[in-house]
């Protein structure tokens, strides 16, 4: 498995229209990306902290890609109606070090 992150500061007046355009992105361009398994956007519990979104992929390699598909390059461009609510965000990537399903 391979996780991509990303951390996206948000002021909380503009929250809901945020949640709104985010949701409806992963609605429309998420599903049928080749390796994706789950794509989760978390909501923060505090104003000052940010929302979460979690891409869980096969392998590395469908996540890059992915980042150079035409489907993200349209979501991406699409972002316009997010990225004017977003006040910065930062991109992690990570691999697996232990999963311990309960």
């Amino acid at each position: 498995m391979f996780y991509a992150t990303n951390r996206l500061y948000v002021p909380p007046e503009k929250a809901a229209e945020f949640e709104v355009h985010f949701i409806d992105n992963m609605r429309n361009y998420l599903p049928g990306v080749e390796g994706l398994r789950r794509s989760t956007l978390l909501k923060p519990d505090h104003p000052d902290h940010p929302y979460v979104s979690i891409n869980e992929f096969d392998t590395e390699e469908q996540f890059r890609a992915w980042v150079s598909s035409d489907s993200f390059k349209q979501a991406h461009a699409r972002n316009k109606g997010i990225a004017r609510h977003v006040s910065s965000n930062a991109v992690e990537t990570f691999a697996p070090l232990e999963d311990l399903v309960l």
